[in-house]
């Protein structure tokens, strides 16, 4: 199993977060996980995007000149990926903020109302937890107790009590894709 992968958004929507997530998940399954993250000088606003890597076997590049998955938080990046993705493969979006979809025909789009369902739970910093569970929940690359594992130590100490908010936030992305199906 080898996942290219790219997220990609404003700064401040956590884009950098959801590849560190997937990528501390991956490493708690024994799996060779690579997570380099970029982002313009000014973060919040900014643009922002990383690349995770996860595979079962010893990675050669930590690039993905030619992703199979991205997500998209906003038009800018969809626009700036849609032909980066490998034929065949998916770009999920957050059609919340994203009213017009890549035009190929040889990829799979996955279409995620982030925002709203965030703004659901009532915690609309979560958007970001949102996508990340579809993506997992459509790819099955990671299981949920690694997703547990790594949210509890992204936030250990005072930061702790977030862990909660960010599972449940991860059910619903996987929830919404379980009910497209």
């Amino acid at each position: 199993m080898l996942l290219k992968s790219v997220f990609s958004g404003f700064g401040g929507q956590g884009v950098l977060m959801m590849g560190y997530v997937l990528a501390l998940a991956g490493m708690n399954e024994d799996k060779h996980v690579t997570y380099l993250p970029s982002y313009g000088a000014e973060v919040r606003g900014g643009t922002a995007n990383c690349t995770v890597v996860v595979s079962d076997e010893e990675i050669a590049s930590p690039i993905a000149s030619a992703p199979e998955y991205v997500v998209a938080m906003n038009y800018p990046s969809v626009v700036k990926y849609q032909y980066m993705v490998k034929p065949g493969g998916i770009m999920f979006i957050n059609s919340d903020l994203v009213s017009e979809c890549p035009s190929r025909d040889d990829i799979r789009v996955v279409k995620v109302p982030a925002n709203t369902l965030a703004h659901e739970m009532g915690n609309d910093r979560a958007l970001n937890m949102v996508m990340l569970g579809a993506m997992v929940q459509e790819l099955g690359v990671v299981s949920r107790d690694a997703l547990t594992k790594a949210l509890e130590t992204v936030f250990e100490g005072k930061k702790r009590t977030l862990v909660e908010a960010n599972l449940e936030a991860l059910e619903k992305g996987a929830q919404f894709i379980v009910s497209k199906s």
